[in-house]
């Protein structure tokens, strides 16, 4: 009689112990929390640069008008 694969798959690769498990999605949500503070971050400095470039879009246009008059 031959093993199944799941079988082999499990005498290969054993499923951790409840510490480790936990262990391990404690700093899974950990990192999953400083990721998401580093995109609040990008998204406020896209924010920034996004204004930067409106505000200069705008003074660029109204010196052009300006210009013309």
């Amino acid at each position: 009689m031959t093993d199944s694969p799941n079988t082999r798959l499990h005498q290969q690769y054993p499923y951790p112990d409840e510490e480790t498990r936990k262990n391990c999605l404690d700093k899974l949500r950990e990192s999953n929390r400083q990721l998401e503070l580093y995109n609040l971050f990008l998204d406020d400095a896209i924010s920034q640069i996004d204004l930067e470039l409106r505000q200069h879009k705008r003074e660029r246009l109204l010196q052009r008008v300006q210009s013309n008059q």
